[in-house]
């Protein structure tokens, strides 16, 4: 079902992310679209493969300019600096890129190498995002990394002497984690200069190996609530500001501008072996996604490109839903007029799920903006269930 016509008053910002999907091995936590490292892996035919997918979605957003790139994974950093060069080169000549566009790259400390960091930056990269996890050997080993702390504090000290801009990635809750040791990887990350922290709970994701056989000694209930009020504790003290759920920046020009589009429910093209997207037009919402194995993937780039990908519509009485799930996350949450502005969909149409909200006190009461509370932060799945099945 197409929104009314010429719903949307404006096209929203537009972002681009390219997944790379190879690591070195699987993490037994991991839900995302990653594959073990082939023995030979030919980086110049995914590179190619890309930049063909990129091609098929110019008609859909021709004029507008790309404002935020994100290349994720899998671990991006197992590709050359020259093919990263080679990507972004590609890029700059198909879309038209925001000259001041953050451009960020996951990396992982077990692919660490100076002069690797360095070419990335060459390459264009401005923002790099490490996935350390933990600083305790003991803890990566039961998370299946296959870097030691040593190997990430040398990391971490690199990437924040090329770039100015570094995320670590940190994750808590881990089996027999005292809040003691979960502070004590969040101070490690604040001494080594980090200018934005992602800390993440860790959870049991379906179809992951931990799934099928978790590990022992997970801290539940209390106890996982003492060591997240211990690591947002140390957080605040070293003077980081939550922004999302699960994001913290030393300044607000430190915030991931990538991942606020996202939350702000902005547009996005997805490239890459399972990449998402979301793409808006005047009078409907299009998602899509590209075929989940890197085989698939590249057979279809290299053959009749269409038939990796998937495209469907977001039915409207979805919308309001998705948009809340989105904007909820961020701690000042958006201003109200950013609904309709974003789907064509009228406040009104959620006034019920709204008012149920406020009464439970997980909504502000503030009519100008859509912002969760304290007690709606701690309920956030609570608060945004009311949303998803009104």
């Amino acid at each position: 079902m197409p929104l009314s016509a010429a719903s949307l008053p404006a096209l929203p910002p537009l972002s681009l992310y390219i997944h790379i999907p190879w690591c070195v091995q699987k993490c037994p936590y991991c839900d995302f679209n990653s594959h073990r490292l082939p023995a030979v892996l030919d980086e110049s035919h995914y590179i190619n493969a890309l930049l063909t997918d990129l091609q098929q979605e110019l008609p859909n957003i021709w004029g507008r300019s790309v404002e935020t790139v994100f290349i994720g994974g899998g671990t991006p950093s197992v590709f050359s600096a020259e093919s990263i060069n080679t990507l972004l080169s590609g890029i700059r000549a198909l879309v038209k890129l925001n000259p001041e566009a953050e451009i960020t790259l996951e990396a992982n400390p077990g692919t660490f190498e100076r002069e690797r960091f360095q070419g990335f930056k060459e390459a264009g990269i401005n923002r790099l995002s490490v996935g350390v996890q933990s600083f305790d050997n003991d803890k990566l080993h039961s998370l299946g990394r296959i870097h030691n702390a040593d190997e990430a504090r040398a990391a971490l000290h690199t990437a924040t002497q090329i770039f100015e801009r570094v995320n670590i990635d940190l994750m808590y809750a881990l089996p027999q984690q005292t809040p003691a040791q979960a502070q004590h990887d969040v101070q490690t990350a604040c001494d080594l200069g980090v200018s934005h922290i992602s800390a993440y709970h860790l959870t049991l994701e379906p179809n992951t190996a931990f799934a099928h056989r978790p590990p022992s000694g997970l801290p539940v209930d209390d106890a996982a609530q003492d060591i997240e009020d211990a690591v947002h504790h140390t957080l605040a003290q070293n003077g980081f500001q939550a922004y999302e759920t699960s994001a913290f920046a030393k300044h607000p020009s430190q915030r991931a501008r990538h991942n606020l589009n996202y939350w702000q429910f902005g547009d996005y093209i997805g490239i890459g072996a399972g990449a998402h997207g979301k793409i808006s037009y005047p009078q409907r919402i299009e998602r899509t996604v590209r075929s989940r194995h890197p085989n698939d993937y590249l057979r279809a780039m290299h053959g009749n490109p269409a038939d990796a990908i998937v495209r469907r519509d977001i039915p409207v009485q979805d919308l309001a839903g998705e948009f809340m799930m989105n904007a909820l996350r961020l701690h000042d949450g958006v201003p109200a007029a950013c609904l309709p502005e974003r789907t064509g969909v009228s406040p009104a149409r959620i006034a019920r799920a709204i008012a149920q909200a406020q009464q439970k006190g997980l909504l502000d009461s503030d009519p100008r903006y859509f912002r969760a509370t304290a007690l709606g932060r701690r309920f956030l799945n609570d608060l945004i269930g009311l949303f998803l099945y009104s």
